[in-house]
């Protein structure tokens, strides 16, 4: 058993490249169930987001990173493996508790990661299992605890509030200013939350369903308009704020071009955080158009870094002891069929060897055949003892999976013709093959 992570993000690609390779939820599901159907893979997750794009799984057979770069440069049209970063085994746990903390975020500390992990692992559900599900619950832990016990999330930045401090340093200051946003998610409101906080006069907010435009403008006393009539007023707003779902660019020069004339002199801050990008690049060639993707947000990066550094090392710590205990889980759950079945090859063993014994003794009694069988019971389970409680030991403190190995080496455990895998039944009821789950294992535990 592998498990691996591959994928791209803001530290590896640029936003060119991200876009072409973000997942739409249902996208991600049906890439998995593919690997999965070809046996490549048992368990998988992808988790996509404005600066990542990830795929998480448990190995099958073959070599899964090539297959997640075969994924990758087809979205991308071309090779994408100078992009892309593999992380196996132990480092794909510490990986993904980091992650989800915000300890791997442009915007360090930055909350919204935490929801986007969780997402991620409830859409991808039906093509997890044991081995993923606890692995992603046990991040989404690790984050909460490095959220409560350190100030890593204190006063950090988002990707909304980040984005609105680049609209001051052209203006100065909002206040008094006017907004247009265009989109009605989780992301526009906390942007809408953050240009209000910094004194907008006017909010305007826009989306393809009205009546969602409709309840986050109530919710925070802003206006709503119906998404076809909101260009007319590009030329009456100051700061445009662009963070949709759209596949492709919804904000083209040609629906910018008469209002950015109309504005003349006045310059128009257009800050798109969506990926993929809402806005066409072209756009901010224009006359006094001053346009900000994601990864112009660097500099908010940085200035949070400086802010969050004495707490790093203690947020590392805990997701140091929270990537112990899940990975010891691993270990332990491997060891187990490992144990289990090296003691059924030994009970083989021995009544084929009693068999033979007893062939060559000639006849006894039933006391003595009875004395023989616990004899070389007694002298087989006295045997396995010692190694059988050392493997679980060894999958108690870390090195359970080379040991692990080592005795499915030695022993030519799983090597016999016609071996059935175990199954398992994860979390959505589903059965599947697990080499290495036995039957009736607490996966929950």
């Amino acid at each position: 058993m592998a498990v691996i992570v591959a994928g791209v993000s803001h530290a590896t690609a640029p936003i060119e490249v991200r876009e072409k390779l973000a997942f739409r939820p249902q996208e991600a599901v049906r890439e998995l169930g593919r690997l999965r159907e070809a046996g490549w893979i048992r368990e998988g997750v992808a988790l996509s987001t404005c600066n990542r794009t990830e795929i998480y799984v448990v190995e099958q057979n073959g070599d899964s990173i090539a297959r997640i770069t075969e994924i990758l440069s087809a979205r991308l049209g071309e090779d994408a493996s100078p992009f892309i970063y593999a992380r196996r085994d132990e480092d794909v746990a510490s990986h993904l508790f980091c992650v989800a903390a915000g300890l791997d975020s442009m915007i360090l500390g930055e909350a919204q990661i935490h929801g986007q992990v969780k997402d991620a692992w409830e859409e991808c559900r039906p093509e997890s299992g044991p081995i993923l599900n606890r692995m992603f619950q046990s991040a989404l832990l690790a984050s909460a605890r490095a959220r409560e016990e350190t100030g890593i999330g204190r006063g950090a930045a988002s990707v909304s509030s980040a984005a609105v401090q680049l609209a001051k340093k052209i203006f100065g200051s909002l206040q008094g200013r006017r907004a247009m946003i265009l989109g009605a998610g989780d992301v526009a409101e906390i942007a809408l939350e953050c240009l209000q906080n910094e004194g907008v006069r006017v909010a305007i907010v826009a989306n393809r369903t009205f009546e969602r435009a409709q309840s986050l403008a109530e919710r925070h006393a802003a206006t709503a308009m119906h998404y076809e009539e909101c260009w007319r007023s590009l030329s009456e707003v100051d700061v445009l704020l662009c963070s949709t779902a759209s596949p492709v660019p919804v904000v083209t020069v040609a629906r910018v071009h008469d209002a950015v004339e109309a504005r003349g002199d006045k310059p128009l801050c257009i800050l798109d955080i969506a990926l993929p990008r809402d806005v066409e690049a072209a756009v901010g060639a224009l006359d006094n158009v001053f346009l900000y993707d994601l990864d112009d947000l660097r500099a908010a990066a940085a200035a949070n870094i400086e802010r969050s550094e004495e707490d790093i090392p203690a947020a590392h710590a805990i997701i140091a002891e929270e990537v112990r205990i899940y990975w010891d889980w691993v270990a332990g759950l491997a060891a187990v069929p490992v144990v289990r079945e090296f003691r059924e090859e030994m009970e083989k063993v021995r009544t084929t060897e009693l068999a033979a014994a007893l062939k060559r003794i000639g006849p006894l009694s039933p006391e003595q055949k009875e004395g023989l069988e616990h004899f070389s019971r007694a002298l087989m389970n006295k045997f396995l003892h010692e190694p059988s409680v050392r493997l679980k030991a060894a999958a108690a403190n870390g090195r359970g999976l080379g040991v692990v190995d080592a005795a499915r080496y030695l022993f030519a455990l799983g090597e016999k013709a016609g071996a059935r895998p175990a199954q398992h039944t994860d979390t959505t009821g589903e059965t599947r093959p697990d080499a290495s789950v036995p039957e009736g294992t607490d996966l929950n535990a």
